[in-house]
């Protein structure tokens, strides 16, 4: 796995926090692996600093354990941990959705339709990169026009406890995004509150299944050990 060009920015540690994410979703880091700073920082071509506090942040979301004298560890995942992300965002991002229906005007809704062109071309190109920035922007735009700023904060902290980077990979998951993605957009346009909130409390809690299946089958959860 080639590492990639990071731009010097100050959101640098974030940016080697989603690398070290997806290497642990995708199971090139599996459970009990030492994550080393001097060596993930000379791989990517950075310093140790923005790799220091990117695992640490890690550490915060219960990926990564610290051991003293050793260094950081990857933490085993379980099928719970990911049900229980998918249902805590289920609540949260229905809420935001009935606000958004409650809040935006025609343009703002043709916005996020324009935004759900473009991932759905990402999904036919197969492009794996674009349609994970792009499904980030869908969901961020309807958060934003919620005009609940707390909320949608919290929305995005809870996001960093899910593998977006997998979605995309995951078998039908791309073409059953697509078919919520415009039952939510239907709500929006038509102003229907309790309709978008059960469309993406939908949404956001039918990726648990799929997603644990996924990482069954590649090894990074262990079938027998899923309740």
């Amino acid at each position: 796995m080639s590492a990639p060009d990071f731009p010097a920015r100050s959101q640098l540690s974030e940016e080697v926090a989603r690398f070290v994410r997806k290497r642990i979703f995708d199971g090139s880091y599996p459970a009990g692996q030492y994550v080393r700073l001097d060596q993930l920082a000379a791989e990517l071509g950075v310093s140790v600093t923005p790799v220091r506090e990117a695992l640490f942040g890690l550490r915060a979301e219960g990926l990564l354990d610290q051991q003293p004298h050793r260094g950081f560890v990857v933490l085993p995942l379980t099928g719970r941990d990911i049900v229980d992300v998918a249902d805590v965002q289920a609540h949260i991002g229905g809420e935001l959705a009935a606000r958004a229906a409650a809040r935006m005007d025609d343009d703002a809704v043709r916005a996020i339709e324009a935004i759900q062109d473009q991932l759905e071309a990402a999904y036919a190109a197969a492009d794996e990169e674009r349609a994970v920035r792009l499904n980030h922007e869908f969901h961020r735009a309807i958060n934003v026009a919620a005009g609940s700023p707390k909320l949608a904060q919290l929305m995005s902290q809870i996001t960093r406890y899910a593998p977006e980077s997998v979605f995309p990979i995951v078998a039908g998951y791309p073409a059953e995004s697509i078919r919520h993605h415009r039952r939510v957009l239907a709500a929006l346009a038509g102003r229907d509150e309790d309709r978008a909130r059960s469309a993406m409390a939908e949404h956001l809690a039918s990726g648990a299944a799929p997603l644990i299946d996924h990482l069954i089958e590649h090894g990074v959860l262990d079938g027998r050990d899923q309740d």
